[in-house]
């Protein structure tokens, strides 16, 4: 039951997250899981509360296909690095898997906390594209996390508010089902929990329209400042756990 009930308020938390400022609810939600279950099955978890609300987030805009048909590399580049990874997959049972994500969650947070805008890729988008999609499918395969290097990159292209809202729900929808079909084909999802993951879709949602009210109250700044701290401390603490063992 506790552990029920460490789930509910962990998808919440992510959820509310992923109101206020558009993503983090598989990051923080992945990086809060682990400490309750191996990082294959806490992935297994996140597959259903994270498609039902990224596919919420893609539907809200009305460029759908144009982005579809200008980020088509990178989404196929996820796929391919998810499925076709270099790295160990999460179902491998690695030890330093564990480690490795607290690592990514540390890089992102201190990305976040010290990156100044970044200047446009958009004349190297041809050829820029599939690279950073493979390696985000890469990093997907081996930590379950998707936000590396796909979100700096997509905020470098010149779009709009609301295009980037929707560009973030489609690369995180197709990185979702990337992972689910890696994890498939890895057996890594026979053991999954459909119902417990069937069930945060509840506290997800509550959680996100809970984080789009505050949003309204709350300085997006000082709330993406404190989002990257809490990461910096949650992956330092995972890195740490796993190094002085």
């Amino acid at each position: 039951m506790s552990l029920i009930v460490a789930l509910l308020l962990i998808f919440l938390l992510a959820g509310m997250v992923k109101g206020v400022i558009g993503l983090g609810l598989p990051t923080i939600a992945m990086g809060l899981l682990t400490v309750f279950y191996p990082p294959a099955t806490a992935a297994s978890l996140l597959l259903i509360p994270s498609t039902v609300t990224n596919v919420w987030q893609l539907c809200l805009g009305a460029q759908l296909w144009p982005l579809c048909k200008r980020l088509w590399p990178m989404l196929a580049g996820i796929t391919i690095g998810t499925l076709w990874s270099v790295l160990p997959p999460l179902s491998s049972n690695n030890t330093w898997v564990h480690a490795g994500l607290g690592l990514i969650l540390c890089l992102y947070a201190l990305w976040g906390l010290l990156a100044k805008k970044l200047p446009s890729s958009a004349r190297h988008e041809r050829w820029l594209s599939p690279l950073i999609g493979y390696v985000t499918g890469t990093i997907t395969a081996a930590t379950g996390v998707f936000v590396l290097p796909a979100v700096p990159y997509l905020q470098t292209l010149s779009l709009s508010k609301d295009e980037l809202i929707q560009a973030l729900g489609l690369s995180f929808t197709v990185s979702t089902l990337a992972l689910a079909a890696q994890l498939l084909w890895q057996q890594g999802l026979p053991n999954m929990n459909v119902g417990l993951s069937a069930l945060a879709i509840v506290p997800a949602i509550v959680g996100m329209y809970v984080g789009q009210y505050l949003r309204q109250f709350i300085s997006e700044t000082v709330f993406k400042r404190c989002f990257f701290i809490g990461l910096l401390l949650l992956g330092g603490y995972m890195l740490l756990s796993d190094v002085l063992k």
